[in-house]
Formats: structure tokens, C-alpha cells, sequence
């Protein structure tokens, strides 16, 4: 057999080893408040300025400050204890979602780029997104939550293997 057949019937999915960083858990509160705070702000002032449509104001502001709470305090909890990542000498592996989970390994040898991607909440929270792009249908995988040097190395370290595999990532 091949080394590269040998690698492909090698790859298995499996749950990832490594957990990402606790401060993802402030991270996507934070998120989650960015959206669902001014949700919550503007059904209250409906209510408080709309008399004549009441009690559906009342309805909407009930629903944001559940959408708040589930935002923030139950899906970032939640979120942390499903994701992980991992990365081997032969693949990328990642598990990600909280309602919808999503476990996905992509071997070296599709890898086209390796990025470490920071928004502002990340660089605020010293946080990184290692976006690993690959020769597939399904795009890149995010593994978003990593401390910033962690993913770097890890960007630097996919790279310098990525290019040791043979293979031409079509």
C-alpha cells in the first residue's frame, strides 16, 4: 500500500484531544450579548413607548431576555464542553457547535492554507481563529477559541507539515 492510501484509511473520525481556551467561554458571551442586548433594549423601549399594541411588546420582551439568557449564559457553556481540536503529523480535527455538532478531519494532504484570524473581541480577549482551508466542498475549518501564540504555532507548525505531504491539495 501506498503511504499516501496508507494515510487516508489511517484517518478516522474521532473526537479531538485538545479543549479550546477558557476565555472562548467570555468570548462568546460577549458575542452573544452583541446580539441579543440590543434585541432585548429595543422591545423594552416598544413597550414602554407602544401602550396601544401591549401585551405583544410584553411577548417580545420576554422572548429577548430568554434569547439573552440562553445566549449567555447557556450556550457558551455548552459550546465549551463540545469543542475541541487536535492536529497529527496526518490531519486536522475539529468538533464544534452546541445544538448542531459538527466533527470534522481533513487530512494534510488537502490542506491549500493555514491561517490565524483575529477579530476584535479575540485580539481584546488575547484569543485566535485557526482557519485551515482545504480542497474540499465543505470549506475551510474554523477552530476558533485558541490563545493567540497557540494558534500561531499550531498555523506555523500545519504549514511547515502540510508541505512535507505529498499530494497537490485537489
Amino acid at each position: 500500500m501506498s503511504p499516501s492510501a496508507h494515510a487516508h484509511t489511517a484517518l478516522s473520525l474521532r473526537p479531538p484531544e485538545h479543549r479550546v481556551e477558557r476565555r472562548a467561554i467570555g468570548w462568546w458571551m460577549l458575542q452573544s450579548l452583541l446580539l441579543t442586548g440590543p434585541l432585548l433594549a429595543a422591545s423594552v423601549l416598544a413597550h414602554l413607548w407602544w401602550e396601544g399594541a401591549r401585551p405583544w411588546p410584553a411577548v417580545a420582551v420576554a422572548l429577548s431576555a430568554a434569547l439573552l439568557v440562553v445566549g449567555v449564559v447557556i450556550e457558551p457553556l455548552w459550546r465549551y464542553r463540545v469543542h475541541r481540536w487536535e492536529t497529527t503529523d496526518t490531519a486536522v480535527y475539529a468538533r464544534t457547535g452546541w445544538l448542531v455538532r459538527e466533527w470534522r478531519a481533513a487530512p494534510l494532504s488537502r490542506v491549500q492554507t493555514v491561517d490565524a484570524v483575529q477579530g476584535p473581541l479575540e485580539q481584546f480577549l488575547g484569543l485566535s481563529t485557526l482557519r485551515v482551508t482545504t480542497a474540499s466542498s465543505r470549506g475551510a475549518i474554523d477552530i476558533g477559541g485558541l490563545d493567540k501564540h497557540t494558534a500561531a504555532r499550531v498555523a506555523d507548525e500545519l504549514t511547515r507539515v502540510s508541505e512535507l505531504v505529498p499530494g497537490d491539495a485537489t
